[in-house]
């Protein structure tokens, strides 16, 4: 079938504007990203900072959790040694996925925030922060991402969360009949797979911190 000159025409026109629409549609794209890089940059990295500080806030007398000290954070490399060690010592239903060291304004370490997901929960991985300083406290946990059920599992961070807080550094377990000592964590009620997820996800940032702190040999 011979065409046309006229639809030649008209078919280099039409490509030439879908052409120019496109070029000006990805100049644009680009223009968008460069003016907004920087600002959500700074907006990621403050609430990264945020959630650093989350794990190091205690409680005061008002009741109401504060910041104690003005701490940076800098992130370090997950030793992949350590994650080894873990996996060989039974720590496999979590994997610890960063790590911050936490610095007081006179530079002095105060400890670390080690980022822990938990591969257990009863609907998928559970993420969280927690916060360890150099005396060997458990400062708190925060967690970052979540998909249990509703008024069951998602209760963790009214129920699981509290219970981390500012407790020394040991094996924590699960417990159904009351929290008796400070190694026993009171389950979520009908969430004993919430529950033992997020605990066994802090065991395990425990034990990498307690590898990390004896430089790595244990």
């Amino acid at each position: 079938m011979k065409i046309s000159n006229e639809e030649i025409v008209k078919i280099i026109k039409d490509t030439a504007v879908i052409f120019g629409i496109t070029l000006v549609a990805g100049l644009g794209l680009g223009f968008v990203y460069e003016l907004t890089k920087e600002p959500i940059a700074t907006q990621e990295a403050q609430a990264q900072a945020d959630a650093c500080n989350e794990v190091f806030k205690e409680i005061n007398e008002a009741g109401v959790l504060e910041s104690v000290e003005t701490l940076t954070f800098n992130p370090i490399d997950v030793d992949a040694s350590i994650s080894d060690k873990l996996k060989a010592e039974g720590y496999d239903v979590a994997y610890v996925d960063s790590v911050y060291e936490a610095k007081k304004a006179d530079g002095s370490l105060y400890g670390y925030v080690i980022g822990v997901t938990s591969t257990k929960g009863y609907g998928g991985n559970i993420c969280f922060y927690m916060g360890v300083t150099t005396d060997n406290m458990l400062k708190g946990i925060s967690i970052l991402s979540i998909s249990e059920t509703p008024g069951l599992g998602m209760n963790a961070e009214n129920v699981l969360v509290p219970q981390f807080r500012n407790k020394k550094l040991e094996e924590y377990k699960v417990v159904k009949t009351g929290a008796a000592s400070s190694d026993e964590i009171d389950a979520i009620t009908s969430a004993t797979i919430t529950s033992n997820a997020v605990t066994n996800g802090v065991n395990t940032g425990v034990r990498y911190y307690t590898i990390l702190s004896e430089g790595g040999e244990n």
